[in-house]
């Protein structure tokens, strides 16, 4: 929950909207507040690549051990210290009927309550035929990763309102995230998929409104109007990472051991890493289907996303005075200060990632525009404003290899 004593929401203008302020001096290192999302939903890819994760909650549900013997494909491997794995696997339970997996009886059961009266498949294994099992293998078919969204974020969303009580309540809560307008939503959606998608709303479209027909979302089912929800989440969706195995790795950098002992540990998890990257690989297509090719994919964690209320109100900025953590090993949000933050001060994260913010201002500018449809003012990029609008030769590399990967599988 938002801690209301540190910060709140406050509308600046039309051009930006609303945004999230201090209400007293923050010190840095201080959790701003902690959300859970309305929905999230791992990404299809992700879970065909053997990353176990509670369905409600994403909390990763393989032990430290599992994860990197999987990882490291090492079926022997054993991890020292195993009392800094956290994972309670005596919690887990499953749907009764589908076998779907939680993390705990809570969550089955809000997830029951919430959406998966709607999605359950009701047999294990589920029926090749179910109309939610192939609108899912087709979506896989168009979205290889990396994954930016899920189709399963939006049939949550549905399924929630076709569930909800008031049905009006739910629909305003997904109405109060920032919108596009329509002209908009087409460069944003496809921004988001990716070029190869321009053609493919129209295979997807059916199935959706054979899965989940909802009346009072009747326009997400059309051709143009399921834009709309993916232009939605283009605009508010937020990656979620979740790994038993990253949570050991920090209780084990918290143990207070001897020279030689930390040395024999920090050695030992340096060279699991090295193992580990080595099942990272490039995607690779065959006869039109993606080929597994290692016990990873292009993943390390279990990997999702999701809609947050409150931390949809955070606004960028180049140089962010707070980031965005998950230090529960699931979908629970936590925003943190990076640096002191003084009363009336808005709270600012960056909408781009570690690589990309430090980049050219020309490059981030770029990239803020095209999936977020603004450009930067932030004291960075005003001091920048002069320098040459020029992109590097190492981006311009990086461009043309996702260029050239979106080619391959328009054409796949």
């Amino acid at each position: 929950m938002a801690n209301e004593s540190i910060v709140n929401v406050r509308f600046i203008d039309e051009l930006k909207g609303r945004g999230l302020f201090a209400s007293r001096d923050i010190a840095a290192g201080t959790v701003l507040f902690e959300e859970k999302p309305l929905v999230c939903a791992q990404f299809l890819w992700n879970e065909c690549y053997h990353y176990e994760a509670c369905e409600y909650c994403m909390r990763s549900m393989e032990n430290a051990e599992e994860m990197a013997r999987r990882l490291s494909a090492n079926p022997s491997l054993v991890l020292p210290c195993m009392e800094c794995c956290k994972a309670e696997k005596q919690n887990f339970v499953h749907c009764p009927h589908c076998r779907v997996a939680y993390c705990c009886s809570e969550c089955r059961e809000q997830a029951w309550n919430q959406y998966h009266q709607v999605l359950c498949l009701s047999q294990h294994p589920p029926d090749p035929n179910h109309p939610l099992v192939i609108l899912q293998e087709v979506w896989k078919t168009m979205h290889y990763p990396p994954e930016t969204t899920s189709i399963m974020l939006i049939a949550k969303m549905i399924a929630s309102i076709k569930q909800a009580k008031s049905k009006e309540e739910i629909l305003a809560s997904f109405n109060q995230f920032c919108h596009v307008p329509q002209n908009e939503e087409r460069q944003l959606s496809h921004k988001l998929l990716g070029k190869q998608f321009e053609g493919q709303y129209e295979a997807l479209q059916p199935l959706l409104l054979n899965a989940l027909h909802e009346e009072s979302v009747a326009q997400w089912f059309t051709p143009g109007g399921l834009r709309s929800p993916f232009a939605l989440i283009g605009m508010n969706g937020q990656g979620v990472g979740s790994s038993s195995l990253s949570v050991y790795v920090h209780n084990c950098d918290e143990l207070d051991l001897e020279a030689e002992e930390r040395h024999n540990l920090d050695q030992f998890i340096d060279q699991l890493y090295v193992e580990m990257e080595k099942g990272i690989v490039d995607i690779m297509f065959v006869h039109s289907k993606y080929l597994l090719v290692s016990e990873s994919g292009a993943f390390l964690n279990c990997e999702g996303s999701a809609l947050y209320k409150l931390q949809s109100c955070c606004n960028h900025s180049c140089v962010p005075n707070a980031e965005i953590s998950f230090l529960h090993n699931n979908s629970t949000l936590s925003l943190v200060a990076l640096t002191d933050i003084t009363e009336g001060q808005e709270v600012l994260i960056s909408y781009l990632d570690k690589c990309c913010k430090e980049r050219s201002r020309h490059s981030r500018q770029k990239e803020l525009r095209e999936n977020y449809l603004f450009s930067c003012d932030c004291s960075k990029c005003r001091l920048q404003c002069d320098d040459p609008d020029v992109t590097s030769s190492e981006e311009e590399e990086e461009e043309e290899e996702m260029e050239d990967g979106e080619a391959s599988q328009a054409k796949n």
